[in-house]
């Protein structure tokens, strides 16, 4: 299908529901328990409304922003998603081509159908990002990090709130499997040898004793900036930084891991004043519009994450229509600092938020 006739993230998501199968689709889309989390992501920034500035020279307005020390066209960057030869058969490299070609920072999952190797190797000028879970597996883990490292990886963004999976129940109605012919390197070097993925698996490598002094010393022994990702409470943020995060990514896994666990959106000021300036704040979990992306940098955050609109667009069209997602969510974002009179996203403030749930606990930027 020609990708360029779609207008928006719901338009992508509208086909790839189409064109995959039933099994597949409800993996990527579903989350835990109701999904009452999965909706509310997306509800959350709805539910803001923004306050335009006028009579401001908007002749020349950019997207540019910086994440980590580093340029990025736009600041939305793509998250890590497992197992995307599932929605392409070229997976993960599609996907950083297309997120190089966007001019932004694509992340790799633990959880990929490549190596940090072969997608350093398919966008080579690309930024990248690696998403580590820890597994009981001490020597995997190092070697998954050092693999990325010397692949010219920027970031490791730790992952824990994922002890143990979500209840997703779309996956047992479904009897979602991992087809035989798709394998995940991670997956095979913590069990040994190539062999079909059980998805109950995944998880069952991942250490749950994780604790603040782990974080501690991976910062301090990594030659990166190290990420927490999964971050929902302010006390949390703000331990991250004593015990040397770079930045926290304020997230519920996508609503697949805790129901009921709190909407990005509804925390992510709380997070951005406990962090206060000390490190970075990236937000993921139901951006879907470029006024999302803008709601969020009123909020607070230096950029955000975006993983199903991205994974639509690739089981749509590939590497091309990876990218239509991309640029069309950049071109909502412009639109919405233009009309909101901001030339930059630098100039996004809360003062630009109708003052209501979503900004209410947020006491300055």
């Amino acid at each position: 299908m020609d990708s360029s006739t779609l207008i928006n993230v719901a338009d992508f998501e509208r086909v790839a529901a189409e064109k995959l199968d039933a099994a597949t689709f409800g993996y990527f889309a579903g989350g835990a328990g109701d999904e009452v989390t999965l909706r509310d992501n997306v509800d959350a920034w709805r539910r803001a409304r923004l306050r335009p500035r006028v009579l401001v020279d908007v002749g020349e307005v950019s997207t540019r922003a910086e994440v980590l020390g580093g340029a990025v066209s736009m600041p939305v960057l793509v998250a890590p998603v497992a197992f995307q030869r599932l929605a392409d058969p070229d997976g993960e490299e599609a996907m950083a081509r297309a997120t190089a070609a966007a001019g932004t920072v694509m992340c790799l999952s633990t959880i990929a159908t490549a190596r940090p190797s072969e997608v350093a190797a398919a966008a080579p000028e690309g930024r990248r990002f690696f998403q580590l879970y820890r597994f009981r597996d001490a020597g995997v883990t190092r070697a998954l990090m050092d693999e990325a490292i010397e692949s010219g990886f920027e970031a490791i963004l730790l992952t824990v709130d994922a002890p143990r999976a979500g209840r997703r129940e779309r996956d047992y109605r479904s009897h979602f499997a991992v087809p035989a012919g798709v394998t995940v390197p991670s997956l095979d070097a913590a069990l040994g040898g190539n062999r079909p993925v059980e998805v109950h698996e995944v998880f069952a490598q991942v250490d749950p004793s994780l604790g603040w002094r782990d974080l501690e010393e991976l910062a301090s022994e990594c030659r990166l900036p190290v990420l927490l990702k999964g971050v929902l409470a302010a006390p949390d943020a703000a331990l991250a930084v004593e015990h040397g995060a770079a930045g926290v990514v304020v997230s519920n896994h996508g609503g697949r891991q805790l129901d009921r666990a709190a909407a990005t959106a509804e925390v992510l000021a709380e997070v951005v004043e406990a962090v206060d300036q000390r490190a970075a704040v990236l937000v993921d979990g139901g951006i879907r519009r470029g006024t999302d992306v803008f709601v969020a940098l009123a909020l607070g955050a230096d950029a955000v994450l975006v993983g199903r609109p991205v994974i639509w667009g690739l089981a749509v069209g590939g590497e091309k229509g990876a990218r239509r997602v991309l640029e069309i969510l950049r071109s909502e974002l412009e639109l919405a600092l233009t009309l909101c009179g901001c030339r930059s996203p630098d100039e996004v403030t809360v003062a630009h938020l109708q003052r209501g749930p979503a900004a209410a606990v947020y006491s300055g930027r």
